[in-house]
């Protein structure tokens, strides 16, 4: 093969990677709040992952994430023979190192790997990860966990290989935990995939709502990145920007995740950071018309697909209607008498907030 074909073929990836940037932010934040992108649940060669903690940094940088935890296999190590290392901790110090003098956050993490019950349980913001090595006692490593400060959550409930029928459901060893405490958050996306079923489990037990990639490859390639795709992401809303802020936040349920074009979180806290995403003009109207015109900004990365739920008929568009990422749409709104402030109802049909239920909120023209 040509040389030249040979390096664009291995560094096509790469390329794309730094092509794709995220330059925008992902969510304006409401008033008073800060908006913090995260990913969770990731993994290097220092477990079953495909690539070096330095590319997971890189990934993130490019991919405008703000923070980060790499979460390899505790007890899970196909590498071990070739990437041999006794401290639990080593990928997430390289990870670290790469990261200094960069806007990315990387906080310390593991996977509590065992069989369902419980099944593979994530924990970030821990002090040692070698510490929570119990070979024979899956509870005593969450427990140590939670000892050294950790958030701890239930990865991929709904995962085929443990639940054949990809239905999310709590044991009784889940059960215990979350009496305990000791359980604090669930996935409802990650990866590929969405469950309904783990999403209600996290609204009847107050369960902080998640989304994470687990990523083992190269996430250009497995979110399809360069044609617009995005890794699921979970968005915490804190007081401000620190760790301490974000820590709490996460522990207080203010959270929402982004999976291919939902949001899906509470839905207090989505209608939130929606209204704070989605804005309204001053109406007008033309000459001797009665048709206002009222201008939507979508200010997000997310598309937002809305239903509009008034007693209002459009002149140019059914009710239902997609404002693309960072766009804008003129709605012709035919209302009988000229206004001078109209407040719009819709539903967001991609604005998850519980099994089959989707956000309803209101904009307002000043």
């Amino acid at each position: 093969m040509n040389l030249k074909y040979l390096l664009g073929y291995f560094l096509l990836p790469f390329c794309a990677l730094f092509l794709n940037a995220q330059n925008q932010v992902f969510f304006k934040p409401p008033a008073g709040y800060a908006v913090t992108s995260t990913d969770l649940h990731i993994h290097t060669a220092f477990s079953d992952g495909s690539v070096w903690p330095n590319i997971r940094v890189d990934e993130a940088l490019k991919e405008g994430l703000d923070l980060i935890s790499i979460t390899d296999h505790l007890e899970y190590q196909p590498h071990k023979e070739d990437i041999p290392h006794p401290d639990r901790n080593r990928s997430f110090d390289i990870a670290i190192d790469r990261a200094s003098n960069s806007e990315l956050t990387v906080i310390k993490g593991a996977e509590i790997t065992r069989s369902m019950p419980p099944g593979h349980i994530n924990a970030v913001f821990i002090k040692d990860a070698n510490k929570l090595l119990f070979p024979d006692d899956a509870k005593a490593a969450i427990v140590e966990a939670n000892n050294q400060g950790g958030f701890v959550f239930w990865n991929h409930p709904n995962w085929e290989r443990q639940r054949p029928d990809g239905i999310a459901r709590l044991d009784p060893l889940h059960k215990e935990l979350i009496r305990e405490n000791l359980l604090h958050g669930i996935e409802v996306a990650n990866h590929t995939t969405f469950s309904e079923e783990a999403l209600t489990l996290a609204l009847d037990n107050n369960l902080t709502v998640l989304g994470t990639s687990d990523i083992h490859g190269l996430t250009t390639w497995e979110f399809k990145i360069p044609e617009g795709g995005h890794r699921p992401i979970t968005f915490v809303l804190s007081e401000d920007s620190s760790n301490a802020a974000i820590k709490k936040a996460l522990f207080q349920g203010n959270t929402m995740v982004w999976f291919k074009d939902l949001m899906i979180g509470k839905a207090a806290l989505l209608s939130n950071i929606i209204q704070a995403n989605l804005t309204a003009s001053n109406i007008s109207y033309h000459e001797d018309e009665i048709i206002g015109e009222v201008k939507l900004k979508n200010h997000a990365a997310a598309p937002l697909h809305l239903h509009y739920k008034g007693p209002y008929t459009f002149h140019e568009d059914s009710s239902v209607f997609i404002i693309p990422p960072y766009s804008e749409k003129i709605l012709q709104i035919k209302t009988l008498t000229r206004k001078t402030r109209l407040e719009l109802p819709f539903t967001l049909l991609n604005g998850i907030v519980g099994a089959k239920q989707y956000l309803n909120f209101s904009v307002s023209t000043p």
